[in-house]
């Protein structure tokens, strides 16, 4: 097999899995992963795909922050969907945090319990949507605002952290890989979703399929560190199977 065979052999796979994997492609093209990895290099300079650790794929794994008003446009109906997914987890909770983002968003948007619970968020459309809201209580936390959220960050929605515990955090990402975890494209939120981890019983993360195998500019931890991942049906069965492997529970809403 020449290297351009080679080539429309890796594009054939990119465009059937939405990525590739440098072990997989060594095996069966029957070339080292040296070979495989100077492809990945070739294709990339013709913009035909964007090289990850490990592999290649078919979007740039690189998640760059757009305003919040431009992200809840997209994959609308399966943030509703991983929104629903995600009541059943409010069972035997008083209290729960809810960061930023757009999924998350939609989770406090149809929250309605019927008994009484405390929520803590930095994220402004979120704590003037349950502020009115009977049986729930809002902990506003404050910050200097990041515009193209709309939610605090920085030493002072830290600080207020060191003083609550809650029960249920529920959090929006914009990376998930299984080698280098979650994470976000913003740097001081990042340090403030690493303190709200520390502070709660259990994580679990709201986030469509279009955030598998990318990347924020901020790690937030490593994979094994959340308890749920829920997102929807068209999330990578590769990476699903890895974190899964990993001992964190995915489900995909439906």
């Amino acid at each position: 097999m020449n290297i351009t065979e080679r080539h429309q052999r890796i594009l054939q796979k990119l465009q059937e899995n939405g990525r590739v994997d440098i072990q997989e492609l060594s095996e069966s093209l029957r070339v080292s992963g040296v070979t495989i990895r100077k492809d990945l290099k070739i294709l990339e300079e013709k913009n035909l795909l964007f090289r990850t650790k490990g592999g290649g794929s078919i979007t740039n794994p690189y998640a760059n922050e757009k305003p919040i008003n431009e992200k809840e446009l997209l994959h609308a109906e399966e943030k509703k969907k991983i929104a629903r997914a995600a009541m059943k987890y409010l069972d035997h909770t008083d209290s729960m945090i809810i960061a930023s983002g757009t999924t998350v968003f939609e989770f406090a948007r149809i929250l309605n319990p019927t008994r009484h619970i405390t929520v803590i968020t930095p994220a402004l459309r979120v704590a003037y949507e349950l502020s009115g809201r009977q049986h729930i209580d809002v902990l506003q936390m404050g910050g200097l605002i990041n515009r193209n959220s709309a939610s605090a960050s920085g030493a002072f929605a830290e600080k207020i952290l060191d003083e609550i515990s809650g029960g249920l955090l529920f959090l929006g990402v914009d990376g998930i890989e299984p080698d280098f975890g979650l994470s976000i494209s913003n740097l001081s939120e990042a340090s403030l979703n690493k303190k709200m981890l520390q502070v709660a019983q259990k994580i679990i993360i709201l986030a469509d399929s279009s955030k598998f195998g990318r990347r924020g500019i901020g790690r937030i931890c490593g994979i094994e560190q959340v308890n749920t991942i829920i997102t929807d049906s068209k999330a990578p069965t590769e990476l699903v199977r890895r974190i899964e492997e990993k001992g964190v529970q995915v489900v995909i809403a439906e």
